[in-house]
């Protein structure tokens, strides 16, 4: 019990992948670069789609929640870290750990990627009735849903890792503070809720990724049946970068979440965290919306009439 008061009013030690890394100045330079990447596209995107009112449909602002999540995912999370290695200071108290597990809101992003793949789907397989079956009010709910359902487990997940009694070791092996790590430094039985954790963990990725996976396959199917060689290779493009986002946020969370714990090393779920945390806030802007002629135009009209606004003081 004195080592479990200690931890509880100490917090932490997060020992992350800039600790463990070979060339730890470049991987914090990158990771530094990629963070400000995320912010700039995710920020700029954020403000097209909402200043421009052609953008007002169910496509962006699924987007727009995208964006929003991945700000927050990152921001949660990167800035701590690369701060932490620059100032030698890794500690983290018990709340802002549990804060952290908190705002990371995995499962909210697991679920919007379903919900844009069917919008795809449907824009390309059945456009004469989108507006019935993608109606803003049902893009409203399937955003509510999102980060409802998230915020819920999320809150389950930080209550009930966090009343363990931690009393091997300060040091989490991680990035940031999150259920595997952290249930290798309690002293208790935590086998139930491992299981508990890995069932909820297949409940919620799976049946996402399956609609995905299902959505992009009917949307592949119809669009090699198109009889424009130009918008088949269009769609193609699309559907390929978009499957390499999700491949890459659901292959960090099915190595964090499936994988059996005997299958997990610190280094390799570093890795798989920065994945997920760092790189794919990055590159989801690029890939799903700023090479999209409508976004890049909606951007021109609307920088276009900030400098026509400030031209005139």
């Amino acid at each position: 019990m004195e080592f479990c008061n200690y931890t509880l009013k100490s917090g932490f030690i997060l020992v992350g992948i800039l600790d463990d890394s070979g060339f730890p100045e470049l991987l914090c330079t990158t990771i530094t670069a990629l963070y400000f990447l995320a912010l700039t596209s995710n920020g700029l995107l954020l403000l097209v789609i909402t200043m421009d009112a052609q953008l007002h449909v169910p496509m962006y602002l699924l987007l727009w929640q995208l964006s929003l999540m991945d700000l927050l995912l990152t921001s949660v999370i990167t800035p701590k870290a690369v701060m932490d290695f620059l100032l030698k200071d890794n500690s983290i108290s018990f709340g802002g750990c549990a804060l952290q597990m908190f705002l990371a809101l995995g499962s909210a992003e697991d679920l919007l990627l379903s919900f844009m793949a069917y919008d795809r789907y449907v824009a390309i397989c059945h456009p004469l009735n989108y507006t019935i079956l993608m109606s803003q009010k049902v893009c409203c709910l399937m955003i509510a849903t999102s980060w409802i359902l998230a915020s819920l487990s999320a809150l389950g997940y930080s209550i009930y890792t966090m009343q363990y009694p931690f009393c091997k070791s300060r040091q989490i092996r991680h990035l940031f503070c999150e259920i595997p790590p952290l249930l290798k430094l309690a002293c208790g039985d935590t086998s139930t809720y491992e299981l508990m954790v890995y069932l909820m963990g297949v409940t919620l990725l799976f049946p996402a990724l399956a609609a995905i996976l299902t959505s992009y396959s009917l949307i592949l199917f119809t669009v090699l049946h198109m009889p424009s060689n130009e918008g088949r290779k269009k769609a193609l493009v699309t559907c390929s970068s978009h499957l390499t986002v999700v491949g890459m946020w659901y292959g960090g969370a099915i190595v964090m979440y499936i994988l059996p714990s005997s299958f997990h090393n610190p280094k390799q779920d570093n890795i798989s965290s920065v994945f997920y945390t760092v790189f794919t806030p990055a590159l989801n802007p690029l890939i799903y919306s700023l090479r999209n002629k409508e976004v890049t135009g909606a951007l021109r009209r609307v920088l276009g009439k900030r400098f026509a606004v400030q031209s005139t003081f």
